[in-house]
């Protein structure tokens, strides 16, 4: 997603979670799997309820402020309710792959995801081989570990 076209839906982002909007029809509010943005709503949130937490993850960072994290590919939805619990929002949450320095590698049905923005390396996706993710995940853990000493 452009500068620009984030720069939109936070300008837009109030208007969809408004209050008055709390029942209406939206656009789906869209998030890259591992990763989070946030959400600014008008009116002050009490409780926040996600449709499938396997997909994402929501929480309350102020009453004003929600950060919401893409776990996994797919759609589910977000319903803000406030201290009464009226209902704020109940929008769509749409959590998609970032494609833009991503390569996807098969060899046979062995799938492999490369991130590729200087240098291609490796990053873990839905979906890819376990021997790769877990090399990865290894390699990781060991260069955590070496920092940490």
């Amino acid at each position: 997603m452009s500068f620009r076209t984030s720069l939109a839906v936070l300008i837009t982002l109030p208007m969809l979670l408004a209050p008055s909007f709390a029942h209406a029809e939206s656009a789906p509010v869209s998030v890259k799997v591992n990763m989070a943005r946030i959400l600014r709503i008008n009116a002050p949130a009490s409780t926040v309820i996600i449709g499938n937490p396997a997909i994402a993850d929501v929480t309350i960072q102020d009453p004003q402020t929600l950060v919401l994290t893409g776990k996994a590919y797919g759609q589910t939805n977000l319903i803000v309710l406030d201290n009464r619990g009226s209902p704020i929002a109940d929008t769509i949450i749409e959590v998609v792959q970032d494609q833009a320095s991503i390569v996807t590698v098969y060899m046979g049905d062995k799938r492999t995801t490369l991130s590729c923005e200087p240098t291609c390396q490796p990053t873990i996706m839905l979906g890819d081989d376990s021997d790769f993710t877990g090399t990865t995940i290894s390699s990781s853990q060991t260069i955590a570990s070496a920092a940490q000493q």
